[in-house]
């Protein structure tokens, strides 16, 4: 431990679940305090800001008290591993109440709230903190014995700790500044490609001259309409989450013995250049089948096989995946809270205006090319985000080990 430095308990340094008699005493019962919902507690966010309002009589049941200053952690799941945790700061009179769910921490006056903030924050804390909760599937918890016993290592000079917090306020902010700038290349790279893509096709999205999808295809076959038995090695089966942008997502995907195979393709054998839809979740996703590789449709997945002196897979995919068609297909679609597309809609989908095929292989070409470039940027953005976020894992990691200078 470095010099200057000792390690207590949380439960030792802090008071945790302070008692709303403080409130009670301060405020008459028609009195304005702040109420803090969790969905309106941030992720990572160390200020707190509420912006809903009660009177006192109407909070003091069921809802957790907290006051300035205080630092909020959400202990259950799903919440916590998200990193749910903030300090309260400029509350109506002083005062917060907010959801059963938080754990409240007050310092002793041996830290200051900003440093046991970013302690908090720490991946590692709720990682470690994960492992240990109880409780029923959906409504786990941290126990109040995890909490209480964890230990913080803190300089026990007060400006050191705010020295400490300032080197992560200013490291912290620089970040922020920068994923965000990643995170908007991120989104202009995607943005990009869209625009052409819609460019390319907006042209042949009407007109008098057209033929059906079901005309321009050898077959158009639906998935069987229940779950295939998975085992750990065998076939792909392709689900809709296996169905992305254009290519089939093969990563984790679920696999299926020989006999499921045989029994899950006995309509129609998936070929390479064929094309598996998505109907369902999300809807409108469609990927081609790649060569070397035998795959089964999963469920809410339709396989698509078109006529090669008609109209091109890679095309067609393109033109299915452009945003109009999209806004197309999924206008049919049905369901209340989850779209689907019918096959009947599907069959009858009316293609304009188009193209010769050799005029098709030249588009399908420039998309191909256009989109492996911008997958390229895409990973380069996405590969500065983790790092950045990799950074601050490190920077929290020196913080509390006494190694920032």
């Amino acid at each position: 431990m470095k010099t200057g430095w000792e390690v207590k308990k949380l439960g030792d340094v802090c008071e945790i679940k302070p008692p709303k008699k403080e409130a009670k005493d301060k405020l008459k019962d028609t009195d304005l305090v702040t109420f803090l919902p969790m969905e309106d507690l941030g992720v990572l966010n160390k200020e707190v800001i509420g912006v809903k309002e009660r009177q006192l009589k109407d909070v003091t049941g069921s809802y957790t008290y907290f006051a300035d200053n205080d630092v909020l952690l959400a202990k259950i799941t799903p919440c916590f591993e998200n990193g749910k945790i903030g300090i309260a700061r400029n509350l109506i009179n002083g005062i917060g109440f907010g959801s059963s769910e938080y754990i409240v921490f007050r310092s002793k006056g041996e830290i200051i709230q900003d440093y046991l903030y970013y302690f908090l924050s720490r991946e590692t804390f709720r990682d470690e903190g994960k492992k240990l909760m109880t409780g029923a599937v959906g409504h786990k918890r941290v126990s109040k014995d995890f909490i209480e016993n964890y230990p913080l290592p803190f300089p026990k000079s007060l400006p050191e700790q705010q020295r400490i917090v300032a080197i992560l306020d200013e490291a912290f902010a620089a970040i922020a500044q920068a994923k965000a700038n990643a995170e908007q290349n991120l989104k202009n790279a995607k943005e990009l490609f869209e625009s052409y893509l819609q460019s390319v096709f907006e042209n042949k999205l009407h007109g008098s001259k057209f033929e059906t999808l079901d005309s321009l295809c050898e077959l158009i076959v639906d998935c069987e309409h229940k779950t295939a038995p998975i085992q750990e090695t065998g076939y792909p089966s392709i689900r809709t989450p296996n169905i992305g942008k254009g290519v089939l997502i093969l990563d984790g995907v679920n696999r299926v013995s020989e006999t499921t195979y045989n029994e899950w393709t006995r309509r129609a054998i998936p070929q390479a250049d064929d094309l598996i839809l998505a109907r369902e979740a999300p809807a409108g996703n469609i990927g081609v089948i790649p060569e070397n590789i035998k795959v089964c449709l999963g469920q809410r997945t339709v396989l698509i096989r078109p006529k090669k002196n008609k109209i091109i897979s890679k095309f067609l995919a393109y033109l299915v995946l452009s945003k109009d068609v999209q806004e197309q297909l999924l206008s049919h679609s049905t369901g209340a809270t989850v779209e689907h597309i019918n096959m009947k809609d599907i069959r009858a989908f009316k293609i304009y205006n188009l193209s010769p095929i050799t005029e098709q292989q030249t588009i399908a070409q420039k998309l191909d090319a256009l989109s492996a470039e911008t997958k390229q940027l895409e990973a380069i953005y996405q590969q500065k985000i983790n790092d950045l976020d990799e950074l601050k894992k490190s920077i929290l990691q020196k913080a509390f080990a006494g190694e920032l200078c």
